[in-house]
């Protein structure tokens, strides 16, 4: 039953996606940390002693809410329980989210506006973007595409089917404490600490599963396969955490182009290295490259991951 859930979770996740007037669990998490955050400005506590109570206290709440949500359901109904299992399931998972938002990115510079573009941006990276350009655009998009195949879709995947929509729920909340808070800026290095050596420690395995599933992907797709392979290995580490550079590696050796650098993050410059080789400039295309990986690499992940847990004799 668990195996069929996850495959359904998946598939409405493929058609349907996050829309922005459904209720939905990361949103709920973001106003929480936002409420938090506030507090904290009008009741400073010591930096790390809040954003260890932050993190603590974001992934309890998630993970007790999704909990009771199941039990309670279960004493209700079976096709309750199930329905609330596939619904955590199906929300945390973000392939149609990240496409929809990274195309329209791409529309913007193709069809739109350089402004136009800079503010489709602005909604799915860090950085400050009112100085981008075309280029800077397209790499940005690319790398968060790249970034969030692993965090926002291989490693909830993966934790639905070791543990179900409990873990795959805590793995997000990590998550979007991390994409909140988890930046090396003067304002969040302490209070975001926990929250980002939480986030390296639990995307370790997903980053490198991603990071396979991806070379896969590049040859099934015919990019740079050979470049994917040597980039992906070479550059695998050129990042502040243990883990964004894998899939952004990989990514940038089958396209052949560069990634990374420094960047102007909550108006501090924070300097990154470089990831691959400039063999040409970044373009809009890359952005719809960039997405076919994505979906093919989730692909790989699902069949892999499935078959493993048939031949274990899970279900």
């Amino acid at each position: 039953m668990k195996l069929m859930i996850i495959f359904l979770a998946v598939l409405l996740d493929w058609l349907l996606g996050d829309p922005y007037s459904w209720p939905h669990p990361i949103k709920w998490m973001g106003n929480y940390i936002m409420l938090c955050l506030k507090i904290q400005e009008k009741w400073p506590i010591p930096a790390y002693i809040f954003g260890t109570l932050l993190a603590v206290s974001t992934v309890g709440l998630s993970v007790a809410t999704v909990s009771l949500a199941l039990w309670g359901a279960g004493l209700i109904s079976p096709i309750l329980y199930w329905l609330v299992w596939l619904y955590v399931a199906y929300a945390c998972l973000a392939t149609r989210s990240l496409a929809f938002e990274a195309k329209k990115v791409y529309q913007s510079l193709v069809h739109g506006s350089l402004e136009e573009a800079r503010s489709q941006v602005g909604m799915i990276v860090g950085r400050e973007t009112k100085d981008l350009s075309f280029e800077e655009i397209s790499k940005a998009t690319v790398e968060t595409v790249a970034e969030n195949t692993s965090d926002g879709v291989v490693g909830p995947l993966l934790c639905l089917f070791i543990g179900g929509p409990v873990l795959a729920i805590g793995y997000k909340a990590i998550n979007t404490l991390d994409s909140m808070v988890g930046y090396k800026t003067k304002k969040y290095h302490q209070i975001g600490f926990v929250s980002a050596k939480l986030d390296d420690l639990v995307n370790l395995i997903p980053a490198r599963v991603t990071w396979l599933s991806l070379m896969v992907a590049s040859h099934i797709l015919q990019l740079d396969a050979k470049s994917a392979l040597q980039i992906g290995f070479r550059d695998r580490y050129q990042h502040a955490s243990p883990n964004s550079a894998f899939s952004e590696a990989v990514v940038a050796g089958a396209l052949g182009i560069q990634l990374g650098g420094g960047h102007v993050y909550h108006g501090e410059w924070v300097e990154k290295p470089t990831i691959g080789e400039q063999k040409r400039e970044t373009v809009a295309e890359d952005i719809e490259k960039t997405v076919s990986l994505m979906y093919m690499a989730t692909t790989i992940c699902l069949l892999v991951a499935a078959v493993i847990y048939l031949s274990l004799g899970v279900f």
